[in-house]
């Protein structure tokens, strides 16, 4: 018999909005205004698209447990680190892919 699937709304922290505004100003000043929104946008998807598709990503290789409730989404050269709760699925950080381990682990510790 199959799990039933259910559908978790998201949040996403304080530190999440800082490094998605960072990376932004980051693409507007480096690539332009046209690159900047897209690259937003397709931030934005992969967030609207993960109420139904939390199980989907592949578990946090540096952030282990064993019920595997810290995921990512790898997006271009960015991950967006989440965990999954009972109630809701909380979006922590978005860090760049070369990040260290350590400041990826730090994620653990974002407040939503």
């Amino acid at each position: 018999m199959e799990k039933e699937f259910s559908r978790k709304p998201y949040i996403t922290s304080e530190e999440f909005e800082k490094s998605r505004a960072q990376i932004y100003d980051y693409s507007l000043k480096t690539f332009g205004f046209l690159q900047a929104e897209r690259y937003w946008t397709k931030i934005q998807k992969s967030l609207d698209m993960l109420p139904y598709r939390y199980l989907v990503h592949p578990e946090c290789r540096h952030i282990p447990t064993k019920s595997q409730m810290y995921r990512n989404i790898v997006l271009d050269s960015h991950l967006i680190i989440y965990q999954i709760t009972d109630l809701r699925v909380e979006v922590l950080d978005i860090v760049p892919s070369a990040s260290s381990v350590s400041k990826i682990r730090g994620a653990r510790r974002v407040c939503v």
